[in-house]
């Protein structure tokens, strides 16, 4: 068990992320270490060189006679001894003379290290030296690895074959970058771990919301939705748990829709069922009266279920897209085509069309002339016979300042009191509980429904003598639920 939570943490998004940083900047200091302790190799492998080639040049001031009154050297070994002299290795150079083949002279000054007691190096530098030029060459030799230069003497008279050699330590010149190096690498390793520590750590402060977010996901059930994630910080994965936080209440906002739509359904089909029922079972099949009044209850009562369950799916309808199909629609052409059809709905009613606004909208007509109707129907329903209803549209603009266009009709009824305008448009909500008259409580919410689906809102203003019911509208918007035509 403890191995696999061990793989398990490797195999975790921390564990990755904290890898993939360590590797980058692993990469990164080892290719700096290395372009840095290359190019210092390269300026002191240049700076040896150049220092062997300054030692030819004063060998051949030698042989030039040097300063004046200077004797020159008349033989090889006179001129290696003159160069003994006055040429000084430094610290970590060594010289030798060789003559005919046998180490001859060495300078009179200490030596870091010396070259006639190693015999493998004198034979190969004899066996490299060539007679009218310089050779260079590096060698692993018994003081270490060398960086050398044989350089041919020969004086006109003397038939002795002389070489000057002179070689430097390398291992003792590049000391002090290695040694450099060493220390870079201590310390960069030094700060890997602290990279890697103070990554783990922020990794794991980044990746909490997420993590949170799975402990919310698994502890969600069907039964509760309210949990949400502690967010903390304003960076990106705060941002999505915030995101994740609003889809949360945008779910047990709509489940719980569902499950009071589900109660109040049962609720509402309850009744017809029960009173078609009753009449069943209390029916006289040998009294045709009992048969007739029966069959007219039933009747009633499932055209009440049928309107019911349309209404249902229409509601249902509503949440889906393609439920709006928006075109440009000219705003005063639809005021008038509804006025036409609202005046038919009752003659008892006199009907005014008191404002039509000149502009145009996106919408559905046919959705949107559904709905304002329903409004029309409900204010011919709640308000006396020969009272005036009034239809209208305008312009107007909201909270956030975007152009809407107003939709609507006024009634003047009853009236609607205050305490029941903030759920009149909640399902099932019977307007009798303001106006004494009983509906079937579907009506307003699919107007609200339209309107949300428009991306716009419905509400209800009354003063205590009739009511204005509004659909406000966005003139253009932004995310209507379904498509354009």
């Amino acid at each position: 068990m403890r191995l696999q939570r061990i793989i398990d943490a490797l195999r975790s998004v921390r564990s990755r992320i904290l890898t993939s940083i360590l590797l980058v900047t692993a990469l990164g200091m080892t290719v700096a270490g290395s372009s840095a302790y290359l190019l210092q190799r390269e300026r002191v492998l240049a700076g040896i060189d150049e220092r062997l080639t300054q030692t030819v040049e004063g060998l051949q001031f030698i042989a030039d006679g040097g300063e004046t009154g200077q004797q020159i050297p008349t033989t090889v070994a006179g001129f290696l001894m003159q160069a003994m002299q006055r040429v000084l290795p430094d610290h970590t150079e060594s010289t030798v003379g060789i003559i005919d083949g046998q180490p001859a002279f060495v300078p009179s000054s200490d030596l870091a290290f010396r070259l006639d007691d190693d015999e493998e190096f004198i034979a190969r530098v004899i066996a490299e030296a060539h007679p009218d030029r310089v050779v260079m060459g590096t060698v692993e030799a018994e003081a270490g690895r060398l960086r050398y230069a044989i350089i041919p003497i020969a004086i006109e008279g003397d038939p002795s074959e002389g070489l000057y050699v002179s070689a430097y330590n390398l291992d003792t010149e590049l000391a002090s970058i290695s040694q450099a190096f060493g220390t870079y690498a201590i310390i960069a390793g030094a700060m890997l771990v602290l990279v890697g520590l103070v990554g783990w750590v922020v990794a794991g402060r980044l990746l909490r919301p997420i993590r949170a977010l799975s402990e919310t996901a698994d502890s969600i059930t069907d039964t509760d939705l309210s949990r949400r994630i502690t967010v903390i910080g304003r960076d990106d994965v705060s941002d999505l748990a915030r995101t994740v936080n609003r889809m949360l209440e945008r779910l047990e906002a709509g489940f719980q829709s569902q499950r009071r739509l589900l109660d109040d359904v049962g609720h509402e089909l309850k009744t017809p069922l029960t009173i078609m029922r009753g009449h069943l079972e209390l029916l006289d099949p040998k009294r045709p009266e009992d048969i007739a009044e029966t069959r007219e209850i039933a009747i009633d009562e499932l055209d009440r279920l049928t309107t019911l369950v349309g209404d249902i799916a229409l509601l249902a309808k509503s949440r889906t897209p393609g439920f709006v199909h928006a075109d440009d629609v000219p705003i005063s052409d639809l005021t008038s085509t509804v006025f036409a059809k609202a005046r038919m709905l009752s003659t008892a009613h006199e009907w005014s069309l008191t404002a039509r606004a000149d502009t145009h909208a996106r919408l559905d007509s046919r959705r949107i002339t559904q709905a304002w109707l329903q409004l029309a129907e409900n204010a011919a329903k709640y308000s006396p016979e020969g009272s005036a209803i009034e239809i209208g549209s305008a312009t107007s603009a909201d909270d956030q300042g975007r152009a809407t266009v107003d939709l609507w009709v006024r009634d003047y009824g009853p009236g609607i009191p205050p305490e029941h305008l903030s759920r009149v448009f909640d399902r099932f909500t019977r307007a009798d509980e303001g106006r004494g008259v009983e509906g079937s409580g579907l009506g307003l919410s699919i107007v609200a429904a339209i309107s949300e689906a428009h991306g716009g809102t419905a509400f209800a203003v009354s003063g205590g003598v009739g009511t204005r019911v509004v659909i406000r509208l966005p003139r253009n918007p932004r995310h209507p639920r379904g498509r354009k035509n």
